[in-house]
């Protein structure tokens, strides 16, 4: 029977305290009953949890790291019981957090992973090496016309993405299928006068009975791409979406409504598991996330070992491209470049925005900054 495994922080004053959690774990991920009363046989030899190794931690916060295998017979083909195996009731506990984790063949078969990943999406873009460049039509209010004006304008300055912010979804100043067309409209007219590829990626997240009618929509009318928000929505939809065969648009995800998975060291999912690893099993392409320096708490390493976690190798599955925002600005692009090398999507929305008077030209500068390196 193949087997996977999941590596946990545990936060432990010894050896012994982190062996018995540890235990703990490979009982409350998998049977959830006492350890005295496994059922011998199949239950006890394949279902329950078990502890490969335990090893003290390498970082400031001590600890132990505990590798767990579980049974691909416990997941049954189900991504959302492998997510409940990987960290199911113990998400509740303090002191122990999801550091990593690694696949059986089974999990590649229920997990194909992105359909694009990094070498897709930059076909799609027309941007074969470096930085590709994304920006976002905001704020909520602004009517469709108006919306449609700043992709045409992100388009015509060289936006390689243009996203709908997270925030826009179906209300009465721009409704999401009239916002669709004119978008891609828009940004289709500034392709035809500058001969590049830019492309408009819609907001796809909204009521469950709604998301894949809107993804479906989006591919008809022509967007390049579509975003979703999977700690919105469910990390199953993603999931779903990206191994239909018959959808062949790249996804990009939104974190928001994601931040109490990792804000904290002790609890929670690793930087690198959630934005990095997690989202190649759901099939993302590319990964939207806090950058350091910016308006939120991310710190340089946790960014880094983002971009780490969406391009290390994890089975068959393809490398992803990071997408920092947040806090972005031109004046950074030196710093960026030196942290994140070329391999990355720079999100840059309020910093352009703020360049209204002449926002085709403020894109155009970020293009040529950028290129120089």
């Amino acid at each position: 029977m193949g087997r996977f495994s999941v590596t946990y922080w545990l936060g432990a004053a010894d050896a012994a305290e982190a062996r018995a959690r540890a235990l703990d774990l490979t009982v409350e991920q998998t049977v959830e009953i006492p350890r005295d009363i496994v059922p011998h046989g199949y239950v006890e030899d394949e279902i329950l949890g078990r502890l490969e190794m335990l090893t003290p931690g390498t970082d400031a916060r001590g600890g132990y790291l505990a590798e767990i295998s579980y049974s691909d017979d416990d997941v049954g083909g189900d991504f959302v019981q492998l997510l409940n195996i990987v960290f199911g009731n113990s998400s509740i506990k303090t002191q122990t957090r999801v550091e990593g984790m690694t696949l059986s063949d089974a999990i590649c078969d229920l997990c194909p992973g992105p359909k694009f990943g990094a070498p897709g999406l930059r076909e799609r873009t027309g941007v074969p090496v470096g930085p590709i460049l994304m920006s976002a039509i905001k704020p909520v209010g602004l009517s469709t016309a108006e919306l449609a004006d700043l992709a045409h304008q992100f388009a015509l300055g060289g936006m390689n993405l243009i996203k709908d912010d997270h925030g826009l979804a179906g209300q009465p100043t721009s409704p999401h299928e009239e916002r669709l067309k004119a978008c891609v409209d828009a940004v289709a007219q500034a392709n035809a006068k500058t001969g590049l590829a830019s492309t408009y990626v819609p907001n796809i997240t909204g009521p469950a009975v709604a998301i894949f009618d809107r993804a479906w929509m989006a591919r008809e009318i022509g967007a390049g791409a579509v975003m979703l928000a999977p700690s919105l929505v469910g990390f199953d939809v993603a999931r779903t979406l990206a191994a239909d065969p018959d959808f062949d648009l790249p996804i990009i995800s939104h974190p928001t409504f994601a931040g109490a998975n990792v804000i904290t060291p002790t609890t929670g999912f690793s930087h690198r598991f959630f934005f990095g690893l997690l989202q190649r099993l759901m099939g993302v392409d590319a990964a939207v996330y806090p950058n350091f320096g910016g308006r939120f708490g991310f710190s340089r390493e946790e960014c880094l070992s983002i971009a780490e976690g969406c391009s290390s190798d994890f089975g068959p599955l393809k490398p992803i491209l990071p997408a920092p925002g947040g806090g972005m600005t031109l004046e950074r692009i030196p710093e960026m470049q030196a942290a994140y090398g070329h391999d990355v999507v720079y999100l840059i929305g309020g910093a352009l925005l703020r360049e209204r008077a002449d926002l085709v030209g403020a894109c155009r500068r970020l293009v040529e900054t950028v290129r120089q390196f």
